[in-house]
């Protein structure tokens, strides 16, 4: 006899009662709240409908921005079958299987779309299996990924495939989430108007994040209470910020961080910082990039820059966290603040393609040394000029290999310090105009 015989049974009001977030979901793409580029009257996808064409399709965003929802009701729109798998949970036999479903209805007459969530999880050979079913219109695939298409899917998928972008929540379309909730609840939510904005906060962009939280201040209140920001924090544990250490999100904020300071913008690079900091990012890894800065964006028009960021890590090896923070937050402010050039970023850049494209070019004859009567008789060394022995401790000699004759550069702009190495550098072509060395 089967034991679900003797299972409690579950009251029919509990068992039918299904989260918030999916009790809300839109059942029209017009209902789909946030994504008005995309599913509104004039968006890509309600184009695409109303062209009779669908094509494979790469949904690229945050969670809860409603990729997997919009997938749902494109192929009920469309008048496609609806498949869909994840990728963390199926391999090779359950594509073959869904693949064989597809060529049957096809048969009948009847297209499929295979929605895959988490699409970037599959490997190569794995992507690669979807290129022939694509190709042949046994499907139209919408991948959805949270991941940067560029780094994650194959070129070959990503030339099959439209990648379209689905933003995160904004203020407005979290807050019209917050107001279905209430209607579809049948009462207001028991938060003062801090309190509610502070939650629009936590949700970070994400829809099915504000719907939960929502639905744990409902369980929380008692009746006639409503909470304040203080209780909302008592009540709702913080959500930690998305951020991946190892993935986009972590680009995303090292990119915003890089701009800000190369931009001369001390409050955008500490907010930057800030948010790092608070997602658990590793500090010694904040160290190593602001010292990168120094030397790409920051240079010689302000020396100091790098003492600063190698001081500020050494200063965090020494206290630890948090109070080692501030001295990173220091340098950060720093870089920011000072004058900026990439002289010597470009010059080196360009130095390196000039070692690559004349590699097997031997240094002057003058400037080598002879430690051999060979290499003397060779002209090894003969002309060399001193230059402490040399007016003005300058000789202005060429030091490049004949075949490519004096090379320029290093161009150090009029600014910070750099203005100084400009006059010197203006001065020794003055010398070496003056001698008539080339």
């Amino acid at each position: 006899m089967s034991g679900d015989l003797f299972a409690p049974k579950v009251p029919e009001e509990i068992a039918n009662r299904r989260p918030l977030a999916d009790r809300l979901r839109p059942k029209t793409l017009a209902e789909v709240a946030g994504q008005e580029h995309l599913t509104g009257e004039d968006g890509v996808l309600r184009r695409m409908i109303a062209s009779g064409s669908l094509g494979s399709m790469i949904f690229w965003g945050p969670p809860g921005t409603g990729k997997t929802t919009v997938a749902r009701l494109l192929s009920g729109e469309a008048g496609l079958a609806f498949e869909q798998i994840s990728a963390i949970f199926s391999g090779v036999a359950d594509l073959k299987k869904v693949f064989e479903a597809a060529r049957m209805r096809r048969m009948e007459g009847r297209q499929t779309l295979l929605f895959v969530d988490e699409i970037h999880r599959f490997n190569r050979a794995q992507q690669d299996s979807f290129l022939p079913v694509m190709e042949d219109g046994t499907v139209i695939l919408v991948g959805a990924t949270t991941e940067n298409p560029s780094f994650e899917l194959n070129a070959a998928l990503l030339s099959r495939a439209r990648v379209l972008t689905f933003r995160p929540h904004d203020e407005e379309s979290l807050e019209e989430l917050l107001k279905r909730a209430e209607q579809a609840e049948e009462r207001p939510l028991p938060l003062d108007a801090g309190a509610r904005a502070s939650l629009v906060r936590m949700a970070d962009g994400d829809g099915r994040a504000v719907l939960t939280l929502a639905e744990e201040v409902w369980r929380a209140a008692r009746v006639g209470e409503a909470f304040d920001i203080e209780g909302l924090a008592l009540i709702v544990q913080r959500r930690a910020p998305v951020y991946d250490k190892g993935q986009d999100g972590h680009y995303n904020l090292i990119s915003a961080l890089h701009k800000s300071i190369r931009g001369s913008d001390p409050d955008a690079a500490l907010y930057y910082l800030a948010r790092m900091f608070d997602a658990g990012e590793d500090p010694l890894y904040l160290g190593r990039r602001l010292v990168r800065m120094a030397v790409e964006d920051i240079g010689l028009a302000d020396p100091q820059a790098l003492v600063v960021c190698n001081a500020a890590k050494d200063a965090y090896d020494y206290l630890g966290s948090p109070e080692g923070e501030l001295a990173l937050a220091e340098a950060c402010v720093y870089l920011a603040t000072a004058p900026k050039s990439n002289a010597v970023y470009t010059a080196f850049k360009a130095a390196m393609r000039a070692a690559k494209e004349n590699g097997s070019l031997l240094p002057p004859k003058h400037i080598l040394n002879a430690p051999t009567k060979l290499m003397k008789g060779e002209g090894y060394g003969q002309g060399y000029r001193y230059d402490h022995d040399e007016p003005d401790a300058f000789s202005g000699q060429n030091y490049f290999p004949e075949k490519m004759g004096r090379q320029v550069y290093y161009d150090p702009p009029e600014r910070g310090f750099e203005r100084e190495v400009r006059k010197r550098l203006d001065w020794w072509a003055r010398l070496r105009k003056e001698r008539g060395e080339p």
